[in-house]
Parts: C-alpha cells; structure tokens; sequence
C-alpha cells in the first residue's frame, strides 16, 4: 500500500466520522402528564348535554337568531378569522410541496475568456487543433456558454423531516378553523348578551312608565286634599320630586337603549340603526332541565380547547422536524437541456444534454444553530401544553360557574317575584290608608319606591338566568359537534 492510498482512506474516514458525529441528534426534553377531569360537573351524570343543541334549537326566539346570523355574516372579526385559515391552508399548501422536485425553467446565456496557463485554455487549444473535431465544433477564444432547458433539485425526504413540517402547517390549519368556531360561539353569546340587555331596558321602561302614571295620580290627589286643607305643600313637593326623579330614570334608560343598541349594530359589522325586538324580557323562555354532559366531553365540543390541542400537536411536530434537522440530507440534483458554445447549433438534436448529481450532507459548523432552533421549538411545545390545560381548566371552571349561576339566579328571581307581589300590595294598602287618613304621604311614598326598585330587580334578576343560560352554553362548546 502506497503513501497516496493510505491517505485517501484516511481522509475517507475523517469525513465518515465528522458526517457520523454531525447525525448525533439531541433526545426530546419535554414529557408531559395527562390530564384527568372528573367523571361529572355535579354529583350524578347527564347523558344528554345542553351543548348538543344548535344554535337555532337553542336560541328559539327567531328576532334573536336572525340577529346572529347577521353578526357570523358581517362581523369584522369573523371576516379576519376566515383570513387567517386561508393563510394557514396557504401554509399547508407549501409545506405539501416542499417534499416534491422543485423544477426551474432556465434561459441563459454568457461567455468566458480562458487564460492560456489554465486547464480549460490549454484543453481548448489542443481541442481546436484534433483532427477529430469539425468547424462547428471549434471553441472559439470568446467562448460563449447557452443553456436553455430544465433544472430539478429535490431533498429526498428520507427521515420524514418534511412530512412532520407538513404535518404540523395541517395541525395549525385545523387549529384554525377550531378558532373561527370558537370566536362564533363567543360572537352569539355577545348578541345575546346585548339583546337580551335591550329586552331588559325595554321591560324597565315598561315599569317605570307604568310607575310614572300611576305617581301622577298620587301627586293629583295630594293636590286636592291640599286644597282642601288635608295636606300641606311638603306632601305635594314630596311627591314631586320622586316623580321627577321617575322621569330621570326614564331619561338615563333611553340613553342606555340607544348605547347598547349601537353596540349591537357595531357587532353586526353595520352602521347604527333600530334593533327590531320583541318587548318584553319575560316573554323569552327560560330552559326547564339544564344537562351538561360529563367533562371529557368538553375536550371534543369545545373549539378553542381543540384549538389549543391541535396547536399542541403541531409544536410536537415542529421538534420532530427541528430533531431529524440534525441527520443528513439526500439531495437530487438533475438537469435536461440544449447546452452549446455555437449558437446556430443551440437548438439542434446535437445541443442536447443532461445529467444527475446526488449528494448527502450533514450538519457541522451550523449545529450550534440547529441546537437554538430545536430549544425554541422544545420551549414553544411546552408553552402550548401549558396553554391547553388552561383552556381545559378554564373551560371547566366556567361550566361549573354557570351552573351554579343558573340555580341561583332562578331561585333569587323566584323571591323576587313574591317581594314584588307584597310590594304592590303594599302599595295599594298604603294609598288606600293615606286616603282615609290612617297612614302618611311618607308611607306612601316608601311604598311606591321599595316596589318601583322590586319590580327593576325582578327584570335585571330574569336577564341575569338568561344571560347565564348563554354562558353556559358557550362554556359547553356552543353546539359545535
């Protein structure tokens, strides 16, 4: 074995090691416990959930359907969400071809001048005096270089590196459209929010118009046992002023209609206008039997929870890829074309040629690099681990509020509707004892107070079982299956 020999196999094996060591892949940090929900929200459990109804089933007042159609339709928010799935798919689509041939149309044209001392001037000239050659095949001393055909590369996708990127632009492009369901979910629940605010404003002024009548026909009668000298000018200005003081009220709800009215409309994705709706905030049903299924079901129904796993599952991805970054690459590297010096014989059978490079290549002064890329993506699938089981403890929290918010805002406008009773009562006993003169104008007037704020209770209450109501389905998933 000579010198020379003995080298090569030296260099052959330097480079194997250096290619070996660069294909040393750092192993997976994170390890993550699974998550354990309880069997129910309450003690026993349901079998059917609220969160399978739809949104029309649910939201059976037709006005208020129609308003939430109108909002998925225009709302602005909604429009981006929609933009931002086209963006993910647009992602999806490279990531997909990523993994085919990249295949170039080439046009080009140059020209060289070699030196006489360089290889390819001292090979020319030998070439131009072989008798073997023809005059088309003579190289001029302006050698001109035309190329005109097909370039190809392709990184063989060997470790499955390009399928994990393709796998995690697929995740983050249903995580996507999980997104745009949630943001529809919380986008009913505020337009039912609002109009069940509107319903409410509308029931408060109802009572307060009908507390305003009723305090004008006090007022009068205390201006006629004044003129007959049963009551003095105190008693009328008392009345008076809690009549005045009804008209402020009035005033201040106008207002409050016409302020929730525009942020209706804002949600709509419109300019202010008239919201149509029913009166009467009593005439909306309230559901007999609230089931809520078990938990588990919330890690299928509700959109931002398989937000968060799919975004999850597309960090997982982002490791596997930014791990097998460190192995080696198989690159094809093919071309076809018409190559030639002689320009009148370009395009001509002759011109025609074509070859094929394969290549493999490691990392080696860039490994520090790839180190920080896979500790970013390792930090970034943390993160989302950690942002899903927020979105899972959050979405239980929420349903386990709700339903307790159901039970006792029902139970408190129960009572309200029997304080409210004795307080009407109360304030027909007080006047019809005022008139007889058994009782004072001061009576009168704390009765009718403590039943005008009764009544304004009693609809702010109802809205409240409402409101819950919504909250509730929204924490369940909001009827996305």
């Amino acid at each position: 074995m000579n010198l020379h020999t003995l080298n090569n196999k030296v260099i052959i094996m330097m480079m194997g090691i250096i290619l070996l060591g660069s294909c040393a892949v750092p192993k997976d940090a994170n390890q993550f416990k699974e998550m354990e929900l309880p069997g129910s929200f309450t003690d026993k459990k349901d079998t059917v959930s609220l969160a399978q109804l739809d949104l029309k089933t649910f939201f059976s007042d037709t006005t208020l359907y129609g308003l939430i159609e109108i909002a998925i339709e225009n709302n602005p928010d909604i429009q981006k969400a929609l933009r931002r799935i086209m963006m993910a798919q647009a992602q999806l689509q490279m990531a997909h071809n990523a993994r085919l041939p990249v295949l170039d149309a080439v046009a080009s044209a140059g020209f060289n001048k070699f030196g006489k001392y360089t290889i390819d001037g001292v090979g020319n000239f030998d070439t131009n005096l072989s008798p073997n050659i023809n005059k088309d095949q003579r190289i001029p001393v302006l050698t001109p270089d035309l190329f005109l055909g097909f370039r190809s590369n392709w990184e063989v996708d060997i470790w499955g590196k390009l399928n994990d990127k393709k796998k995690a632009a697929l995740s983050r492009s249903y995580a996507s459209e999980k997104e745009r369901q949630w943001l529809t979910t919380q986008l009913a629940a505020q337009v039912a929010s609002m109009y069940y605010e509107l319903l409410a404003l509308d029931s408060e002024l109802d009572i307060l118009y009908k507390n305003l009548r009723l305090q004008e026909d006090a007022l009068e009668v205390v201006k006629i046992q004044k003129s007959g000298g049963r009551a003095t000018e105190l008693a009328v200005q008392q009345f008076e002023s809690q009549l005045y003081t009804t008209r402020s009220y009035i005033v201040s709800l106008k207002q409050g209609v016409i302020k929730t009215e525009n942020e209706l409309n804002l949600l709509l994705g419109r300019l202010p206008q008239p919201i149509k709706r029913s009166k009467n905030i009593f005439s909306e049903s309230v559901l007999p039997e609230i089931r809520t299924g078990i938990p588990s079901h919330l890690l299928v129904r509700r959109p931002d929870i398989q937000a968060s796993q799919m975004k999850l599952m597309a960090a997982g991805f982002d490791v596997r890829a930014a791990r097998k970054s460190f192995l080696p690459s198989l690159n094809i590297t093919p071309y076809t074309a018409f190559n030639s010096f002689n320009p009148s014989m370009m395009l001509t059978p002759a011109s025609i040629a074509y070859g094929l490079i394969g290549g493999i290549s490691g990392p080696v002064w860039n490994r520090g690099r790839l180190k920080g890329m896979l500790k970013e993506a390792v930090a970034s699938e943390g993160e989302a681990w950690y942002d899903y089981q927020q979105s899972v403890f959050r979405a239980y929290q929420e349903v386990v509020t709700c339903m307790n918010a159901i039970t006792n805002n029902t139970d408190l406008f129960d009572l309200k509707k029997k304080q409210v009773s004795v307080l009407e009562s109360a304030v027909k006993t007080a006047r019809e004892l005022y008139v007889t003169g058994y009782a004072s104008y001061l009576e009168v007037i704390t009765a009718q107070k403590g039943a005008l704020e009764t009544q304004l209770e009693s609809v702010a209450t109802y809205k409240n079982v409402l409101l819950s109501q919504v909250d509730l389905y929204r924490a369940l998933g909001g009827g996305w299956q």
